[in-house]
């Protein structure tokens, strides 16, 4: 039965930042929506609340247990005004993928884009409109039972919290300088990997952080068994382009199946670009570095849309990509993606939504 969505609206709204110096994921919005669920009622009570802090238990299971998974999308403000999202349906798909792996009930996808797409216009005045910006979604869920039995909680929220964002890498589109890890394990198969859960973030930070460290803006995960099949970079997935022909690794149940890579695998067979999924060694990638086949290499993702990657490091061995420049497909693929999300191109393949205002 379909849920009504309750509305507060708040009495003190905050100031906006200055268009230039959003950064990423550090202002907030003025509201935020809130689902609850417990065995007995289901979900239940949704709600757009003023944006405020969240008092739970401290033996809630989502501190212990890490019970807990989150998605991303944007909402961006075309030239003419209006709003438009992309594809938030495979994110709400990909988010009950995330529950199930988790043990999380299923939430269901049409009420969540509804509060999705009604949280947006209560504050769509918070929705950038210079160039390279947009609104970012965080839907997620925690697990909120106080109990501390190793079982899954009976009780859990979903909440869909919104940030004005600029580019999230500070190199914008200039490629950047990726870290391949030879040491640490981010996922293997079977494990969550395929899931958008805490879990697989906390696991990278020390490898980032050390990444950080010598310079280099991300870490290159490979497989955790025989550590050499490239899987995903911490916040993307990642494509080469080599001889012509684009490859990027098969999805193999320890890589996030990432809307935005699905959409530039549309994208380049529809122009009748050779592109292949499967396992790609990191031998094989410094060989056509070596051998000059290596023509672009770039990654993609909600966050950073497509970013060109222009230098990589495995082994203490430096592999630069186009004497660090940016690739004309990299660069074709963000300008029509781009163009597609903020209404300046016609969208041919049906992807966005527009949100009532």
């Amino acid at each position: 039965m379909a849920q009504t969505i309750d509305i507060t609206l708040t009495t003190n709204k905050k100031e906006k930042p200055p268009e230039n110096k959003l950064g990423f994921g550090i202002y907030y919005t003025d509201h935020m929506f809130i689902l609850d669920y417990s065995v007995e009622k289901g979900w239940y009570d949704p709600r757009i609340v003023p944006y405020q802090p969240i008092t739970l238990d401290p033996a809630a299971k989502v501190f212990h247990y890490g019970q807990t998974i989150f998605e991303g999308l944007k909402a961006y403000r075309t030239k003419d005004g209006r709003i438009q999202l992309f594809r938030p349906q495979k994110n709400f798909e990909r988010l009950n993928r995330s529950n199930a792996r988790l043990s999380i009930p299923d939430v269901d996808g049409e009420l969540a884009l509804q509060a999705l797409q009604e949280l947006v216009r209560v504050d769509q005045d918070w929705i950038p409109s210079a160039p390279g910006t947009s609104l970012y979604l965080r839907p997620f869920v925690i697990a909120t039972q106080a109990a501390l039995g190793v079982a899954p909680s009976t009780e859990y929220k979903f909440m869909i919290i919104m940030s004005p964002v600029g580019a999230y890498y500070a190199e914008g589109m200039n490629p950047v300088k990726i870290y391949v890890e030879s040491d640490h394990v981010r996922a293997v198969k079977g494990g969550v990997g395929e899931a958008k859960t805490a879990g697989n973030y906390a696991a990278g930070l020390n490898a980032q952080q050390a990444a950080s460290e010598k310079g280099y803006s991300q870490i290159l995960w490979l497989d955790g068994v025989q550590r050499k099949y490239i899987e995903e970079v911490g916040s993307m997935n990642v494509f080469f382009k080599i001889d012509g022909t684009v490859y990027t690794p098969s999805l193999n149940g320890s890589i996030l199946a990432g809307i935005t890579r699905d959409s530039i695998i549309h994208m380049l067979k529809s122009w009748d670009i050779p592109v292949v999924e499967r396992p790609i060694t990191i031998e094989e990638l410094y060989e056509a570095g070596a051998n000059g086949t290596l023509e672009e290499a770039f990654g993609t993702g909600t966050a950073a849309v497509i970013s060109p990657i222009g230098e990589m490091n495995w082994q203490d061995k430096p592999l630069v990509i186009r004497d660090g420049s940016t690739g004309e497909l990299t660069a074709k693929l963000y300008d029509t993606l781009t163009g597609i999300q903020n209404g300046d191109i016609e969208d041919p393949y049906g992807w966005t939504v527009e949100v009532k205002q």
